[in-house]
C-alpha cells in the first residue's frame, strides 16, 4: 500500500484528537508520538514530491536546450 500525504495528515489529526481526549498520560503520550510520526511521514512525502518536481523540471529544461541546439 502506498502512503499519501492526505492519508498521513488525516492519521496525524486523528492521533492529535485522541491525545486531546485521553485521560491517561501514557495514552496521551502514545498518541502524541503517533501524531509526530504521521507528520514526519507526510513531510518526507512532501519533500520527495518537491524533489521529483524539481528533477523533472530540470530534465525538461535540459531536453529543451538539447532540442534548440540541434
Amino acid at each position: 500500500m502506498s502512503l499519501s500525504r492526505e492519508m498521513c495528515d488525516a492519521r496525524a489529526r486523528e492521533a492529535a484528537d485522541a491525545a486531546a481526549q485521553a485521560t491517561l498520560a501514557n495514552v496521551r503520550d502514545r498518541e502524541l508520538r503517533s501524531e509526530a510520526a504521521w507528520r514526519a511521514m507526510s513531510d518526507r512525502i512532501r519533500d520527495t514530491e518537491k524533489a521529483r518536481e524539481k528533477r523533472d523540471a530540470e530534465r525538461a529544461a535540459s531536453r529543451a536546450v538539447e532540442t534548440a541546439t540541434h
